[in-house]
């Protein structure tokens, strides 16, 4: 059977990420399928990670149900039987889209990211170390690394078509889109924030930092794209943790540890993963689905 890392389906493909395919049901629905595949310093490894499209996909069809008191989003469907297809889709990719895919509604997307950090670290603890600050946030002197925040704080970040996306201030966000917008969205993620988190926490597992997407759709504001996945999160288990240096992840950092070790320059072509390295990061994306929703991977 082929993946959808070889053919398109027989529908408009609108977009093409690293991870993501996106095509148009309709004029008003879009077919999002998350691909195994993962991506290290801007390049896509060539050995795709078994589970991990169908672990993204879950894990935000769970969150996208445990937040919708907070606000609503663009699900309309994870259930591919229930999706409006066409029939050769069913016949040749049905399998393949099941546990992996999700009918959503089409929205238009706002410009930035909508990063919120409970904990310093990453890019975060480097701008805190030179300036005692985050993205224009002034911190306490004297906090360690990994150290959990007095408040969740809301950096913004531009999206970028390609390569890294980029912190920014407040300020300039406001730029990109409107200020009582922008307002709105730094409330709403920093309670989609504190609710996730505090359901992730009751299960073990930290949320350092995660980024949000929204969108307008009839003039409201909704969810969109993935919500507390570990490609867009940062998750500590909570046993162990202690601040004052970096903690193991539930995340892709298995592979770019392993991509730091081969010395590779950082361009094309992106190297082999071995055995072992594929293994171990499947089973941790595997792991932290079940740990945040309590049952196996379908």
């Amino acid at each position: 059977m082929k993946t959808l890392w070889e053919s398109h389906l027989s529908l408009p493909l609108v977009g093409r990420g690293k991870v993501r395919d996106i095509y148009a049901v309709g004029d008003d629905q879009l077919l999002i399928v998350t691909s195994d595949r993962l991506s290290a310093f801007d390049h896509i490894l060539p050995n795709p990670i078994p589970y991990k499209g169908k672990v993204l996909t879950q894990t935000s069809v769970f969150w996208f149900h445990f937040l919708k008191d907070v606000v609503p989003n663009h699900l309309v469907t994870a259930d591919v039987s229930e999706m409006h297809l066409p029939k050769t889709v069913h016949e040749e990719h049905g399998d393949f889209l099941e546990g992996r895919s999700m009918l959503v509604k089409r929205a238009k997307p706002y410009l930035i990211e909508c990063v919120v950090r409970g904990y310093l670290t990453g890019s975060g603890w480097n701008d805190y170390i030179q300036t005692s600050s985050v993205c224009g946030h002034k911190l306490p002197k004297g906090l360690k690394q990994c150290a959990k925040l007095p408040e969740p704080i809301f950096t913004p970040a531009t999206k970028a078509v390609s390569g890294h996306d980029e912190n920014i201030s407040f300020e300039e966000a406001a730029r990109i889109i409107p200020r009582h917008t922008l307002e709105k969205l730094r409330s709403l993620s920093i309670e989609l924030y504190r609710k996730g988190s505090a359901h992730a926490e009751s299960k073990g597992i930290i949320v350092a930092d995660t980024k949000f997407e929204f969108g307008e759709l009839n003039g409201k504001i909704i969810l969109i794209d993935e919500v507390l996945t570990p490609d867009s999160s940062r998750f500590w288990l909570k046993a162990g943790y202690e601040p004052g240096h970096d903690q193991p992840s539930f995340d892709k950092q298995i592979v770019r540890n392993y991509c730091l070790k081969l010395h590779w320059n950082r361009l094309p072509p992106a190297p082999e993963l071995s055995k072992e390295v594929i293994q171990k990061t499947s089973s941790a994306y595997r792991d932290v689905y079940k740990r945040l929703v309590g049952k196996e991977i379908e």
